[in-house]
């Protein structure tokens, strides 16, 4: 039961605070040990060495996210049982990036909206890493529709589904795993033997919530009346097309549910890159696509934290 109302104030706390600058976010902690270590491995460690090496971010930043998470919550609660839960709260709602996710999104469909196509590129091109200087209207709204759909797992119910299960320390662990994977997951020559486990272990923690998203997806696509059946009929037909091994279910639910094509030719440092497409194009792109896509979010969001309230009711009650 503890889990259930623990999730509840860790999603309110994110929809109202978000991520303020002026408190010192947990992931940029992470992210500076990263990038630290990786630099004592390039330094103590061979290429030749590399592949297994790689090995020791998983289980130093994954392992070591979850003891050291654990370890202070334990610590608070000594001192107050109150201030473990408070601190706890507040260490799963900055796993979560729901509102910070939603702004990012309306604010490219505000400036599409007032005709301001330059301001519209440069929002998009904080939140992607494709080249945006040269897109059209249309190519602004898919990037913002990929992006917001995408990150409905990485940023809403992965993290909660490992709240969920085991508390603040696991949620933690889960945006370890995450952040280690958009810094060091790369299949590039960089990347490509010191981050291998790092995107492995990615792909396997969100393997399960994937899957339950486009589930979820589609119950919204049918409460918000868009098209759910087309949603269901084109997750189970694309999803897989997608690079990642998850991130194709959700874009998948949305271009079905919205009608729309997303995927096709990205431009990285001027290198261009096909992406397989998702979804019928039964009609072009358009500026409140964005705002759709977010309702959709904010309703995957929301369901499935009623799910887990209704499932620790039952649970406590038996």
């Amino acid at each position: 039961m503890i889990h259930a109302y623990l999730l509840l104030a860790a999603y309110i706390i994110d929809l109202i605070v978000g991520d303020p600058r002026f408190i010192p976010h947990p992931v940029i902690v992470i992210g500076r040990g990263i990038t630290s270590v990786e630099k004592i491995i390039r330094r103590l460690a061979g290429e030749q060495m590399f592949r297994l090496a790689g090995v020791l971010f998983p289980l130093i930043f994954v392992g070591g996210s979850y003891v050291l998470t654990a370890v202070l919550l334990k610590v608070l609660a000594a001192i107050h049982p109150w201030l473990g839960w408070a601190a706890q709260a507040w260490l799963i709602s900055t796993t979560i990036a729901i509102k910070g996710l939603a702004q990012a999104g309306m604010v490219i469909y505000r400036h599409l909206t007032k005709g301001n196509l330059e301001k519209a590129r440069r929002s998009l091109s904080m939140v992607v890493g494709r080249d945006t200087d040269s897109l059209d209207e249309t190519e602004v709204v898919r990037g913002a529709v990929e992006t917001v759909a995408e990150n409905i797992v990485d940023a809403i119910i992965s993290p909660l589904f490992y709240a969920a299960i085991g508390g603040a320390p696991l949620a933690m662990a889960y945006r370890a795993a995450n952040t280690l994977d958009s810094m060091v997951g790369y299949k590039n020559e960089r990347y490509r033997h010191l981050g291998w486990a790092s995107a492995r272990f990615d792909d396997l923690v969100n393997y399960i919530p994937a899957r339950l998203s486009a589930v979820i997806l589609v119950i919204v696509a049918c409460l918000l009346k868009l098209d759910w059946r087309r949603s269901w009929k084109i997750i189970k037909r694309d999803a897989r097309l997608h690079p990642s091994p998850n991130s194709g279910f959700t874009e998948a639910g949305v271009a079905g549910a919205l009608g729309i094509q997303l995927g096709g030719l990205n431009y990285y440092q001027g290198v261009a890159s096909k992406r397989a497409k998702m979804g019928d194009r039964l009609r072009l792109m358009k500026a409140d696509d964005i705002k759709k896509t977010v309702a959709i979010m904010h309703g995957v969001g929301g369901v499935f934290l009623l799910i887990c309230l209704v499932c620790a009711i039952f649970f406590y009650r038996l």
